[in-house]
């Protein structure tokens, strides 16, 4: 059992630090859920407080992912129609990934300039406020994807440390 929940955790993780980058899951939450199947082995102990911690930061950097690229947004005078745009040009560079990884660059600025343009923004408001979004958008995906690494890294420290038991038959 304890094998199956561990494997059942990595998927997780994996799957977590995926959801950093794609907007339809939820990348900490999922990552904090492998962190949760590893405690509930029999052969690493419970730490509730550890476990309650993580929680906590997963759902705050969940909640947070909300709300920078809407602050950005409004900090470079942009719309909800440029954090749309965002999201769009995001699930593009997903679904076409023609562009490789510059794509997962390229294709949320050009989605938040879009939308800016189709909210009646002139060019110069447009293209200022599409950089607010955009800025918004890295910096909650790199703060969702930190934080999925150093759960990733926590998992794999305990499973290492508890290797013998959690394999022992």
């Amino acid at each position: 059992m304890d094998i199956l929940l561990v494997c059942l955790g990595l998927l997780f993780m994996i799957i977590g630090v995926l959801g950093s980058f794609l907007p339809v899951l939820p990348g900490p939450p999922l990552s904090w859920i492998g962190l949760l199947l590893l405690h509930l082995t029999n052969a690493v102990p419970n730490n509730w407080v550890f476990l309650v911690i993580t929680l906590a930061i997963a759902l705050i950097v969940f909640a947070l992912d909300y709300i920078i690229p809407a602050l950005g947004t409004k900090k470079f005078g942009g719309s909800k129609y440029g954090v749309i745009g965002t999201t769009v040009g995001l699930v593009i560079a997903i679904i076409f990934p023609i562009l490789g990884i510059f794509g997962i660059i390229i294709w949320p600025f050009v989605g938040a300039l879009v939308g800016e343009l189709l909210n009646k923004s002139d060019s110069k408001t447009a293209t200022k406020a599409a950089f607010g979004s955009f800025l918004g958008f890295l910096t909650g995906t790199f703060i969702k994807f930190l934080v999925a690494v150093i759960y990733f890294g926590l998992f794999v420290m305990k499973a290492w440390e508890y290797k013998s038991l959690i394999f022992s038959f």
